[in-house]
């Protein structure tokens, strides 16, 4: 095997492969990535078992041939090359990777490519396509409710389904931790209807989420009632999905709170950020007092004090008091995108429903605490 490739598109592609491979690795070959070099292609593979991931890049292709070099090692020579540079990959002997760029030269250690585990995908009857902007949304609005609570592995990823709503049919993504929920939904695509509903795992998300931050086309989805493909822009990701049943989440999302308060997201999260400052807990707990179009934040900590702050609101039901984990808080007001969030509350144990005024697709709810 002979290649030369420019390094910018070596590291890019590299980039993306080798953030599957774990940092330790009791199987060596897994710390390795698989380079196959055919016709005006390098293709560059990488794996932990559970995640495959592929992707193509242009190269000039002297002599076609495979091997597997170790995947943090190479990304890191490439990444110090100056930019624009040419890298010559050349295989010697069968064992040795040598890299040639400018007047750097390195020897690398080859594991033989036949003892490189392949994912075998069997068949992926369920195929549709997402916009990539829709499958960011579904991502960037779920993902941040991901439990990581490893016991309860089933609640380790994002569950993706299609479910009945007010509406008529969506395709919907649920996470949740236990102590928020998020859950997101859009409309079904071609081809999803039948689909059963998966539980994505949580390094799966990411990955997806890194690689089509720069696309905008269409991704294509095809899955299985274990494993789920994406392929764009000439990266293909193979996931396994997560064995387990997703808890009937409906039963969670409240639908007698009658109480609305509404008001400026930005000043919330803004005010909710500050006094949580002088809370001491891990919890960083915040009370939340509401009464006529006034809410007022106050966070009590018997070692660093006290803090209080009032803000103008949209409000006129009874006067509530409830408490809140400011860090959940936070993390669901994040992904508001509108100026104004609504929450509707019912009492202080009771969880609290909060949605996005620009996107009714999107829904939010959070477990109070005692403060």
């Amino acid at each position: 095997m002979k290649v030369t490739i420019e390094r910018n598109s070596l590291l890019k592609t590299l980039g993306h492969v080798q953030s599957v491979v774990e940092r330790r690795n009791t199987i060596p070959i897994l710390s390795n990535v698989m380079f196959e070099a055919d016709g005006d292609m390098v293709a560059m593979t990488a794996t932990d078992l559970d995640i495959a991931m592929v992707e193509h890049t242009g190269a000039n292709v002297m002599a076609p041939g495979a091997t597997t070099v170790p995947a943090h090692t190479l990304f890191d020579i490439v990444r110090k090359l100056p930019d624009g540079a040419e890298v010559e990959l050349s295989l010697e002997d069968g064992e040795r990777l040598v890299v040639k760029s400018g007047r750097s030269r390195f020897t690398l250690a080859c594991l033989d490519k036949e003892d490189f585990p392949v994912m075998s995908e069997g068949d992926m009857p369920h195929r549709f396509e997402l916009a990539a902007a829709e499958l960011k949304r579904l991502i960037d609005k779920a993902r941040f409710a991901i439990s990581t609570e490893e016991t309860r592995y089933y609640l380790n990823g994002i569950y993706l389904h299609v479910a009945n709503g007010e509406d008529g049919a969506t395709l919907r993504a649920v996470a949740t931790d236990g102590h928020r929920l998020a859950q997101v939904e859009q409309d079904v695509p071609d081809g999803a209807a039948g689909m059963p509903g998966v539980i994505i795992p949580r390094k799966a998300v990411a990955e997806v989420r890194k690689l089509i931050d720069e696309f905008d086309g269409a991704v294509q989805v095809a899955l299985s009632d274990t494993k789920i493909r994406f392929s764009f822009n000439g990266a293909v990701i193979t996931s396994k999905l997560i064995d387990g049943t997703f808890p009937d989440y409906s039963r969670v999302i409240p639908k007698g709170n009658d109480k609305m308060l509404e008001m400026d997201c930005r000043v919330f999260a803004e005010a909710v950020d500050r006094v949580s400052t002088i809370s001491s807990d891990k919890t960083r707990s915040v009370k939340l007092s509401l009464d006529k179009d006034t809410l007022t934040l106050s966070v009590n900590s018997p070692d660093s004090g006290t803090a209080t702050e009032e803000l103008a609101a949209a409000y006129d039901a009874d006067p509530l008091e409830i408490g809140f984990n400011s860090r959940y808080l936070l993390d669901i007001l994040a992904q508001v995108e509108g100026d104004t969030v609504q929450a509707f509350l019912a009492d202080p144990s009771a969880p609290t429903v909060l949605r996005d005024m620009i996107d009714d697709g999107a829904l939010y709810v959070l477990m109070p605490m005692r403060v």
